[in-house]
Order: structure tokens, then sequence, then C-alpha cells
């Protein structure tokens, strides 16, 4: 095996050969660098053109000598541009592979490390066509979904925590805030299971037959990562109803705490507003002690509110 960037002027198209098999890997390449790949691989205009900027649907496309497939992969922990979700194009031929990002991804980044040293390929039995390393590659992309999934799993596990522990005032923002992760995550991966669904149609057709369960067990890596993305979906919702019930239980407490405090008040000052009444006669007043006579009848009225609301079971 062999590694290079014999013939372009920049280190971010590596390029790497296995047997009789080749793989270019290119980072945001120039106008010059897609030209010299189209020439090379004799790559469609179109095609090689949609290299060059990122494209916002994946899709898949057959040619005659190879396969064109676009995916986008959700990022928020290991991620090294200003979006959250990452392009990588494919260009599968028998004996080439392309492959095409607009930034560092770590996982297409891991997987060359360890192309150059033959580890996963000698033990893996490969195969005989390049459609084996993309398989291995989009299992690499999956499976770093994974540390994806774990960081809001850690994120979800801290919420519940602070959820029940009094602090559900806290964590409302944080709550909208890992809903949005997981709604972009969910959007990034909606139209992979189609995709995927059309290569293994293709790829039959393009590689063979046999190579049709390497694309299912890729269906079967989308689908554990969407259903582990679902479950998270269900706790938020779960935790969401939770801390929206306890709010509005406190909320609740706080609203009956002054609605007693109001109907107590109420006829507190209803008597005094009575005994300050400027008129010629009023009970009571001037008489000696009539203060502490006007405090007596407060008192006893507030025992008397007391005492019905506990009959209530208002309090």
């Amino acid at each position: 095996m062999s590694k290079g960037n014999e013939g372009y002027n920049t280190k971010m198209v590596n390029r790497y050969t296995y047997k009789k098999m080749v793989w270019v890997d290119l980072e945001s390449p120039t106008k010059e660098e897609v030209q010299k790949i189209m020439e090379e691989f004799k790559i469609h205009p179109l095609v090689a053109n949609e290299l060059l900027t990122p494209t916002r649907r994946p899709k898949v496309d057959m040619y005659k000598n190879y396969i064109y497939l676009i995916l986008h992969f959700p990022v928020f922990e290991h991620k090294h541009g200003d979006g959250n979700e990452q392009e990588v194009d494919f260009i599968v031929g028998k004996d080439f592979i392309i492959t095409t990002h607009y930034e560092t991804i770590d996982p297409l980044h891991d997987f060359s490390r360890v192309f150059e040293v033959n580890s996963i390929l000698d033990k893996s039995h490969i195969g005989t066509h390049a459609g084996f390393i993309f398989f291995y590659i989009a299992k690499e992309l999956y499976h770093a979904l994974d540390e994806e999934l774990d960081h809001i799993e850690e994120t979800l596990e801290n919420i519940e925590e602070r959820v029940f522990s009094g602090k559900e005032r806290d964590v409302v923002s944080e709550l909208s805030a890992i809903h949005r992760d997981i709604l972009n995550f969910k959007q990034s991966l909606r139209l992979h299971e189609e995709v995927l669904n059309s290569l293994e149609k293709i790829g039959k057709e393009f590689f063979d037959n046999a190579f049709s369960y390497y694309l299912r067990a890729l269906t079967g890596e989308y689908a554990r990562v969407a259903a582990e993305l679902e479950g998270h979906r269900d706790t938020l919702l779960e935790l969401k109803a939770s801390n929206d019930s306890l709010l509005t239980i406190k909320q609740n407490e706080v609203m009956k705490i002054l609605t007693i405090m109001a109907f107590v008040t109420f006829p507190l000052s209803l008597i005094a507003g009575i005994f300050g009444m400027n008129t010629e006669y009023i009970p009571i007043v001037g008489v000696p002690g009539d203060f502490w006579f006007v405090i007596s009848i407060m008192a006893v009225g507030m025992i008397f509110m007391f005492i019905y609301f506990k009959y209530k079971k208002w309090i």
C-alpha cells in the first residue's frame, strides 16, 4: 500500500492504494484538483462540478463506470466548522473510490491512518473491488455517530438529575437546546434510509449480488443509529413533560398561597377600612381600649379564616 499526493499542489488531496484499488480523499478541492480527478477517472463534468461546493440534499446516481453518492452526517462534539452536519461525497468505481468533504472529518481521518498500515484491510478480507472500501468508510462514519449520541445521552442524564432535584426552572433552556440538537440530528439522517435502499438496488447491478449483504449491513447501521436517536427523543419528551408538570405544580402552589393571602387580608382590610371611616358615629371607637378591640376582631377573623381553609383542605 502507498500514500501520496503526487500531481497535486495541496496536502488536502491524499491518495492511497491497496492492491489494484485507489482511494483519493479531497478536502475542499480546487477547480484544478477536481479537473485532474475528472480526467484521470473519467468523471462526468456535472459530477465534477458538484464536488466543488456542498450540496443540500443526499442522493445516489449510477453512471457507466461509477456510483455517485452524497450523504450528510450530524456532528456536535467533534465539528470543525460552523454547521451541525458534515457532507461526504462518494464516487465509487470498480477499482477506485473518491471521497470529497469540505472540512476535516475525524472518522475519515482515523480511517485513513488505519488504511495506511493495512490493519483493517488485511484482517477483514476487503474483497476485490472498491465497494468494500466504501463499506468500511461508511461504517466508520455511522460508528462515529455513537459519540454524538453519547453526548446527547449524557446531557439528558444531567438534565434528568436536575429536574428531580428541584431545579426545574434552570433546565428549561437546556431542554430546548437539546431538543434542537435532536431535531438537527434527525434532519441530517432523514433521507439516509431512502438513499441506502436505492444504493442497495443499484449496487447489485453495478457490483454483484454478494455485495448486497454489505449494503444491507449499512442500512442496519443506519437503523441502529435512528432507533437510538428515537429513544433519546422519547426520553426528552418524557423529561419535558415531567419538568412542565413540576413547574405547573410549583406555580399552582404559589398561586394558592397568594390566593389564601388575598382571602385572609381582604376581611382584615375591610374591618380596618370600616373603623377608619370618617363618620359621626363608629361603634367601639372612642371607648377605652378601642384599638385592642379592633385588633381582637381582626385576630378572630384570621383564626376563623384559617380554620375554614383547613376544613376545606385548601391548606
